[in-house]
């Protein structure tokens, strides 16, 4: 069993994002990536979408395509529904790497650029430590104390 945090560093290795802070949302269903410019195109008879992600702790400032999953309706933070694209793509946390559904939305004004949602979690062996954030993130080791030469 992996045990996580309330917020973690992630990675979304196929759309070349690392190191996101990312907030773990049980309560949402369908985890969330921040887009702007979203435009949507077809690729060799698929439909694809282009956007534009920022993540302004990291200056993280990429375009991306990939092909279209799926279309949704999702209930956005206000309570509202809306209709989103969805993307698949490979998660990382930790050392672990699946597949999860990510929609597309403009989180401009919200903290978190990325939420991580119950679905996303669901049979990976995975809890939440609702107290605590960055459980993941592995610190890097202490240089030993220098001795005085004698």
């Amino acid at each position: 069993m992996l045990m996580i945090g309330w917020q973690e560093r992630v990675d979304l290795p196929l759309l070349g994002l690392t190191n996101l802070k990312a907030k773990i949302d049980t309560g949402a269903r369908t985890s969330a990536l921040h887009a702007t410019d979203i435009v949507e195109f077809e690729h060799e008879g698929a439909p694809w979408v282009r956007f534009h992600t920022r993540f302004d702790d990291d200056a993280h400032d990429t375009d991306v395509e990939c092909p279209i999953h799926d279309r949704r309706e999702i209930t956005n933070t206000s309570g509202i529904p809306e209709v989103r694209i969805i993307i698949q793509t490979k998660f990382r946390i930790a050392n672990r790497l699946w597949k999860i559904d990510l929609s597309l939305a403009e989180r401009t004004e919200m903290t978190f650029r990325m939420i991580v949602g119950r679905t996303a979690l669901r049979s990976h062996h995975i809890v939440v430590h609702p107290g605590k954030k960055n459980l993941t993130i592995t610190s890097a080791p202490e240089k030993p104390p220098k001795r005085k030469a004698s």
